[in-house]
């Protein structure tokens, strides 16, 4: 029993996937990332190529240009570092960015967008060398994602290796072809490759999306104690919750015995029920129950009205369907207002009976 309970056959709850979440553990595949940047970063050459051409040439003949009275030194070594490095941030700005928009689609996609700032709080066991070690080497997650990794490189690298060759076996022909005829079909060839990697890539970026769906939810599942405790957390803890619906019941009870002095009677079995009633006559709508109990409780309800002077009436019938039918501080059922009725006359009667005798 206890290694059932230790079994992970338990789906994860919503509790622990959210908090899973707040600590950034979530389903995603990198693999899907790197095909969105791989074909993003392909398709934005090939779509701002003659821009990036333009740039090229006009930096090839800044410096071509002033080769023969080129005097290098420190600044002018200077100056084309800095004007190689912006012709680089220029040129390359409309990829960066697609590449950065497209990534952070990609993530939110497979995700939602949801800020956590448990996911960026710093972890101190991530700062042991030693620890870091064993997690790149030695761990069985790092395991898997060099095997992936070669197998990725190896797959991509197979197909386009066919691909290649099949191109290179065309191109034999382009000695036949004019200038702009081989510029145009090497474009054709290039634009070939892009999209037949992409499309390996992308069958790869599927299957380790499905993978790593598997593998999050096998590592959410759940032992059945796990769920018991979350439910405990949840609910209350079941012993908590019984103590506190006792205290909850003893209170009721105290105020409730509170209540048998103000009483006008109280019906009785006579041992097993007894059911205290006042009526406010021009208040009341109609008799209300102020306090009812069985056995133990009937008997201090009984006490605590000939303590009080508060006239006990024998009724079996009427005691049992009124401790049936009312909870306290309920009214009488209508049906049962002529049976209650008749008693409560009988009661005032003997009040008035009582206040005659005690003023002669």
């Amino acid at each position: 029993m206890a290694d059932q309970e230790q079994e992970k056959t338990e789906q994860p709850t919503q509790k622990k996937l959210d908090e899973s979440r707040e600590h950034g553990q979530v389903s995603k595949s990198n693999e899907i990332i790197s095909f969105a940047v791989f074909t993003t970063g392909l398709f934005s050459i090939l779509i701002f190529k003659n821009y990036i051409g333009e740039n090229i040439a006009e930096l090839t003949r800044n410096i071509f240009g002033s080769l023969d009275t080129l005097q290098l030194n420190i600044n002018i070594i200077q100056i084309y570092f800095i004007k190689s490095a912006l012709f680089l941030i220029v040129t390359l700005f409309p990829i960066l960015i697609a590449i950065m928009v497209v990534s952070v689609v990609a993530n939110v996609g497979q995700i939602g967008f949801r800020m956590s700032m448990k996911a960026l709080e710093p972890k101190m066991n991530k700062f042991n060398p030693i620890s870091g070690i064993k997690r790149i080497f030695f761990s069985s997650h790092s395991l898997m994602e060099i095997l992936k990794s070669i197998l990725k490189l190896a797959i991509v690298g197979g197909f386009t290796y066919f691909i290649l060759n099949d191109l290179i076996l065309q191109s034999m022909n382009l000695s036949e072809y004019t200038i702009e005829s081989i510029t145009s079909k090497m474009i054709d060839y290039s634009l070939t490759l892009v999209i037949k990697v992409a499309l390996v890539y992308a069958v790869l970026a599927a299957v380790d999306f499905i993978f790593q769906r598997f593998k999050f939810k096998k590592e959410m599942m759940m032992t059945r104690h796990e769920v018991k405790e979350e439910s405990k957390q949840a609910e209350g803890d079941p012993l908590v919750k019984s103590k506190i619906r006792s205290l909850q019941y003893e209170m009721a009870r105290r105020r409730m015995m509170q209540d048998v002095p103000k009483a006008d009677v109280v019906i009785t079995n006579p041992t097993h029920y007894a059911i205290a009633i006042k009526y406010e006559a021009g208040k009341d709508s109609a008799p209300k129950v102020l306090a009812k109990g069985v056995d133990e409780v009937a008997q201090r309800i009984k006490k605590i009205a000939v303590d009080n002077k508060i006239p006990l009436y024998e009724d079996r019938l009427l005691a049992r369907a009124l401790y049936k039918l009312c909870e306290v501080g309920d009214s009488i059922p209508e049906k049962l207002f002529h049976a209650v009725a008749k008693i409560l006359a009988y009661i005032y009667n003997l009040k008035k009976t009582r206040k005659k005798k005690s003023i002669v």
